[in-house]
């Protein structure tokens, strides 16, 4: 999936009233998705997202790692995008079930792995959890 296919997506889930918008929130869960991630997994999948979705997840790779369940997250998406834990849960839902589409099966299960179970339903995954 093209980086132009994967924000339309975004656009259409998030029901974002633009474009710009939706690349704005790409770029926000995409980034605190990163930096919560371990070691290498930014890495390893920014390599299968196109430009400029994979430099959003290596934005704070440096600082990458952290053990955040999904309310932090949520709060640190928040912050990120200027809205409410509410919004955030519907942004980061938006993003994260484009990107379950958008990446090979072993790298989602990789990332999937990585996450406590209650991220699942942020990816369109409840089943897994």
């Amino acid at each position: 999936m093209d980086a132009g296919e994967f924000v339309a997506r975004v656009r259409e889930r998030g029901e974002y009233p633009d474009r710009e918008e939706a690349e704005r929130v790409c770029a926000a869960v995409l980034s605190v998705l990163g930096h919560r991630l371990g070691l290498g997994e930014p890495e390893d999948l920014a390599a299968q997202l196109p430009s400029p979705l994979a430099e959003a997840v290596l934005s704070d790779a440096g600082t990458s790692g952290h053990t955040w369940g999904v309310e932090e997250f949520l709060r640190h998406v928040a912050e990120a995008t200027g809205g409410t834990v509410d919004t955030a849960r519907l942004d980061a839902s938006a993003v994260l079930s484009t990107l379950a589409e958008a990446v090979h099966g072993g790298e989602l299960n990789q990332l999937i792995s990585q996450l406590p179970p209650a991220y699942t339903r942020l990816f369109g995954l409840p089943g897994l959890a």
